[in-house]
C-alpha cells in the first residue's frame, strides 16, 4: 500500500513549530509493516492544500493530512478538501453535538466559530476525537482512502491509534515485516563508511543501507524487509556482524546506546574512577558523563580552567610551560589532565584545551586547533586535532571526541 502523509499550516512552513506528527505517523505504521511513501508540507492557502491533495491522490493509494481542523479563520483543511474531491461542505450532525459535548464538558457555550469544526465534505465518515473539539473525517475518492487528523500531536495520535491504523491494517493482510537495527559510527567521513559497506545490500537480498548523519555522529540503518519475524531477525543479525566487520572500533554503540550510556557501561564494568579538566568546552563533557544515571559511582570531580591562572591554581600547571608552550598545547594538555589526576586521585584523568573561536586563532593555532590528553597509572598522551565549524559545532565535536577517547581506553 502506498501511503503518502501531507501536514498543514504556517506554522510548519516558516520554521515556527517542528512537524513531529509527520514523524510520529510514518513510525508507527512503520512499526505495523506500512511504509510512508511521500510526504509533503504546505502552508494555509486554499489552492496549495488542493493542489497537494489532488497530487498525493494520483501518485498515493491512501493518504494522512494532519492539520487545518480548528475553529478560526487560518483553518481551512475541510474546505480544501471539499474542493479537491468536489464535493459540496455541509455541516455534519454527528461532529455538531461532538463539539458541543467537548464545550459543556469544559464549562463553556459552544462558540459561534466551533460550529465550523463540525463542517465537513459530504460523504465523508466521521473520526472520532477523544480528547479535543475537532473531529477528524474519512472519505473515499478516485478509489483512495482520505484521513483528514488535527494537528494537535496528542490527539492525532489517539485517532490515528484507534481509528485510521485499525482501518488500514483491516485492508492490507498481506503487508511485510520490515524492521531496523543501528549502527553508530563516530570518526570517519559519511563516504568512507559507505565505501566499507557499499556490497552489504548486494550480499544480503532483503536488506537496504541508509545513511543519517547526526553531527557528528552517523548512523547505518540496516532494514530488512521478508515474510515473518524470524527470517528478518536472522538477515539483521548477519547483515550486522558483517558490518560490524567492516566498520570495526568505529562503531560505538548500536541501536538506542549512546556513547554516553556505553562509556558509563564501561566503567560500571571496569570499576575505574575517572576526572576531567576543561578549558574550551566549558564543562560539556563533564556533562555527559554526569547526565548518565549512576555517574557518581566512578566520575570523581571536573573542573573548568578557561584561564591560565585557574589552571595553575587548581592543577598546578607550571606558569612557565604556560608562557613558552601557550595554553592550547600538547604539553599543557597532559600537565592539566596530570594535574586533575594527582589531585582527584582517579584512575583516568582526561584534559582538553583548544580554541573553539570565533576569534582567538593564529596562523600556528587556528581556531578549531584542540588537544586533548588523557592520564592513567601508565602514563599520559596527547593528540592534536584541527576541527572546523562553528564555535558549537567544535565544542561538540570536541566533547564527543573525548568521550570516544575514553570508550577506546576502557574498551577490552
Amino acid at each position: 500500500m502506498k501511503i503518502a502523509t501531507l501536514s498543514i499550516g504556517d506554522e510548519l512552513i516558516y520554521g515556527e513549530v517542528v512537524d513531529t506528527n509527520a514523524a510520529r505517523i510514518a513510525e508507527r505504521l512503520y512499526g505495523a509493516g506500512l511504509t510512508v511513501r511521500r510526504h509533503l508540507t504546505v502552508g494555509d492557502e486554499e489552492s496549495d492544500i488542493v493542489e497537494a491533495l489532488e497530487l498525493l491522490v494520483e501518485k498515493s493509494e491512501t493518504v494522512i493530512v494532519t492539520g487545518g481542523l480548528g475553529p478560526t479563520i487560518d483553518d481551512i483543511t475541510a474546505r480544501a478538501a471539499a474542493k479537491a474531491t468536489g464535493r459540496r461542505l455541509v455541516l455534519n450532525d454527528e461532529a455538531l453535538a461532538h463539539v458541543r459535548g467537548i464545550c459543556e464538558k469544559l464549562g463553556g457555550n459552544l462558540h459561534p466559530l466551533n460550529e465550523k469544526q463540525a463542517l465537513m465534505p459530504t460523504k465523508s465518515t466521521l473520526i472520532p476525537n477523544p480528547v479535543g473539539t475537532a473531529c477528524g473525517f474519512h472519505l473515499t475518492h478516485q478509489g483512495r482512502y482520505l484521513f483528514f487528523l488535527p494537528g494537535v500531536p496528542g490527539e492525532m495520535v489517539r485517532m490515528l491509534e484507534e481509528t485510521v491504523l485499525p482501518f488500514l491494517l483491516e485492508r492490507c493482510r498481506h503487508r511485510k515485516v520490515i524492521r531496523t537495527r543501528v549502527l553508530k559510527v563516530f570518526g570517519p567521513s559519511e563516504a568512507e563508511v559507505d565505501f566499507l559497506l557499499k556490497e552489504l545490500a548486494a550480499v544480503h537480498v532483503g536488506l537496504t543501507v541508509a545513511f543519517n548523519v547526526i553531527f557528528p555522529e552517523i548512523h547505518v540503518k540496516l532494514r530488512a524487509e521478508g515474510d515473518g519475524e524470524e527470517a528478518v531477525a536472522d538477515l539483521l543479525e548477519r547483515a550486522m556482524a558483517a558490518a560490524r566487520e567492516k566498520l570495526k572500533d568505529m562503531v560505538f554503540a548500536e541501536d538506542t546506546a549512546t556513547m554516553d550510556s556505553v562509556v558509563a557501561g564501561l566503567f560500571r564494568e571496569k570499576g575505574l574512577t575517572l576526572a576531567l579538566a576543561e578549558s574550551c568546552t566549558g564543562g560539556l563533557v563533564a556533562k555527559r558523563i554526569t547526565d548518565q544515571p549512576g555517574s557518581s559511582a566512578y566520575f570523581r570531580e571536573g573542573v573548568v580552567t578557561y584561564a591560565d591562572a585557574a589552571k595553575t591554581r587548581y592543577l598546578e600547571v607550571p606558569p612557565q610551560l604556560l608562557a613558552e608552550k601557550g595554553a592550547v598545547s600538547g604539553e599543557v594538555a597532559m600537565a592539566m589532565a596530570k594535574g586533575i589526576r594527582r589531585v582527584s586521585g582517579s584512575d583516568i584523568a582526561l584534559a582538553v584545551t583548544g580554541i573553539a573561536g570565533p576569534d582567538g586563532g593564529t596562523p600556528e593555532k587556528p581556531v578549531g586547533t584542540v588537544f586533548i590528553a588523557l592520564a592513567t597509572r601508565a602514563g599520559c598522551h596527547t593528540k592534536r586535532y584541527a576541527f572546523y565549524g562553528d564555535r558549537e559545532e567544535i565544542r561538540t565535536i570536541t566533547a564527543l571526541t573525548a568521550m570516544d577517547w575514553l570508550r577506546r581506553q576502557l574498551s577490552p
